[in-house]
């Protein structure tokens, strides 16, 4: 039997019973075969950014978090979109990580789960090609009007969804294997 890949799902939204933390929780449940997923939805206990606290010795949670991805096989990162952007405690947690290697080379999988999510998309995307992390336009998936879309069940009424998801997941495993 194949081990299942260790996945780290971090979830840009800070509100509790979130969209993006019941599609993940989907996408934990749709993938339980193949992956050990481990959702992350506690981006909001992090400090601000601060390059004086970045040294040698940062924060005893921002070095937790980031020993998180260092050990994990591949990263999901799903997030609302806020005022045509990401979610400034998902860009701030992702700040914590820049100088670090943390997230090159390492496989992720970018969900921008939103009302539009267009700009946070391109954003995020271009974050994590910056961080050199390995994805392809297989493994970002932008899901347009998510609220009506999943609901308390984790039941993704959208066919159109619910297959989209499914490719995703297939498409993320493949980029885990290479």
């Amino acid at each position: 039997m194949i081990a299942k890949k260790k996945i780290l799902a971090i979830i840009g939204s800070t509100r509790a019973n979130s969209s993006n933390l019941k599609l993940v929780a989907k996408i934990e449940a749709l993938s339980k075969k193949v992956f050990d997923l481990t959702i992350f939805d506690e981006i909001s206990s992090l400090p601000h950014f601060n390059p004086d606290l970045d040294t040698n010795h940062p924060p005893e949670n921002v070095i937790s978090f980031r020993k998180k991805i260092a050990e994990a096989d591949g990263i999901i990162i799903c997030t609302p979109e806020y005022i045509f952007s990401l979610p400034g405690s998902l860009k701030n947690a992702i700040e914590w990580c820049v100088s670090t290697t943390v997230f090159s080379q390492k496989p992720v999988g970018l969900i921008t789960a939103s009302a539009s999510g267009d700009k946070a998309s391109e954003e995020l995307q271009l974050i994590m090609q910056t961080l050199e992390t390995k994805f392809n336009e297989h493994t970002t998936l932008l899901i347009k009007g998510i609220k009506g879309k999943i609901n308390d069940q984790l039941e993704i009424a959208d066919t159109a969804t619910l297959s989209n998801v499914i490719k995703f997941i297939d498409a993320f495993q493949d980029l885990l294997k290479q």
